[in-house]
């Protein structure tokens, strides 16, 4: 089959498979949070997220940000019996309790919906004491709240994103992580993240687009247990370029990038013109959906996540998730902000962990692979070998 020039059969790619983990483990996990933004909605929903007495059965949960400026959110969302074991380092952790660990002893002025220099230092302070706490072993996944990027830009933090910034600090080219944003069976990437329209044609090459596709590909596998994944590339210009009428892209870059990933085993179809894809309800029938620009792929994950969703950087070594939304400045101190969404992010920070862990046990271990060889069969347990290995 032509991947390049024929829409895949609805009929075969219906059922989305699973791999069964062999060893699964229901300990609790250490879960970093970083506070993000505090003249944002990060401790509302944090807070909100935490208010549970059965949290701690489910995940140690670890906040980077302020004592002080906890306290000054519980009172306001009126959290009486919220409880937390304040520690100046994450090696003092309480498993039992939720946990904040206080990155600064300055004075803090909270400011709600207003942008400034300190909330912006206070939020890149937060990621860089949780990323060396994460490699020194004392944090198993981490959750970020919403940052500005703008008011975090400094020496330390020289980036457009989260993404960017993990991928530099884990020594991962940005070109081999992926932003995918996460709800449910709904699953997007982005080909390129925070760039300015007017850059995204002269960023875009066949390349980009293969270790892209290779990423979402291996994520699937490794973080969601997926067998063989099933994916969706959306095209850039619209109506796939018609033929080169309305844009080349798709038939210099993007087709070539599918025809490449194609010939190595790889189940991506496309591509395909984004608006009658979704219109079309063809999301259901993918595994993982990987578009060309932000907006592309925003847009509809933001609509049909109904505000859920998490934003997962897929490619690193460590699992870092975080809620889909923004700072949300113009809700933030109302105690209007939603908590679902960072709830999300943290449990799927979880699973992913463990799916993550039982994948490696499995192909680590002989006799596991055997036996999940007999689960999935054989044929199927060799295709989730990196295609790519000898490519790339």
């Amino acid at each position: 089959m032509n991947n390049n020039t024929e829409k895949p059969n609805i009929e075969d790619l219906e059922g989305l498979e699973e791999v069964m983990p062999v060893v699964e483990s229901r300990d609790p996990i250490v879960v970093g949070i970083t506070h993000g933004d505090l003249n944002g909605v990060g401790y509302e929903v944090i807070l909100k997220s935490l208010n549970n007495k059965e949290i701690t059965e489910l995940l140690i949960p670890v906040i980077y940000g302020s004592a002080k400026i906890a306290v000054y959110f519980q009172r306001r969302l009126a959290l009486e019996e919220f409880t937390f074991n304040s520690a100046t380092s994450a090696a003092q952790i309480n498993k039992k309790r939720i946990n904040i660990v206080n990155i600064t002893n300055q004075e803090i002025k909270i400011e709600s919906g207003k942008s400034s220099q300190q909330s912006g230092e206070l939020a890149v302070m937060a990621l860089e004491q949780a990323v060396q706490d994460i490699k020194k072993g004392l944090l198993e996944v981490v959750v970020t709240a919403p940052i500005n990027k703008d008011n975090t830009q400094q020496a330390q933090f020289n980036f457009p994103g989260h993404t960017e910034f993990f991928a530099n600090h884990f020594g991962i080219k940005s070109e081999d992580c992926l932003m995918f944003m996460i709800h449910d069976k709904l699953r997007i990437g982005l080909v390129t993240n925070h760039l300015p329209v007017s850059k995204i044609v002269s960023a875009l090459n066949k390349d980009l687009i293969i270790r892209k596709i290779r990423t979402m590909n291996q994520s699937l596998q490794r973080d969601f247990r997926v067998v063989k994944p099933k994916i969706a590339v959306l095209a850039l210009n619209p109506h796939a370029g018609d033929n080169g009428f309305l844009g080349d892209e798709e038939k210099n870059i993007i087709e070539p990038a599918i025809s490449h990933c194609y010939d190595k085993g790889v189940m991506v179809y496309g591509p395909f013109a984004a608006d009658g894809f979704f219109g079309a309800g063809k999301q259901h029938y993918f595994d993982g959906i990987l578009s060309m620009y932000h907006d592309q792929g925003l847009a509809p994950f933001k609509t049909l996540s109904d505000g859920a969703g998490i934003n997962f950087t897929a490619g690193l070594p460590i699992v870092r998730t975080s809620p889909a939304h923004g700072t949300a400045y113009d809700i933030a101190g109302k105690g209007e902000a939603a908590p679902t969404s960072m709830m999300e992010a943290m449990f799927l920070a979880c699973d992913i962990y463990r799916n993550r862990k039982a994948y490696n046990q499995m192909y680590e271990n002989p006799l596991k692979v055997g036996l999940a060889k007999e689960i999935i069969g054989e044929e199927k347990m060799d295709e989730t070998i990196d295609p790519f290995a000898e490519d790339l």
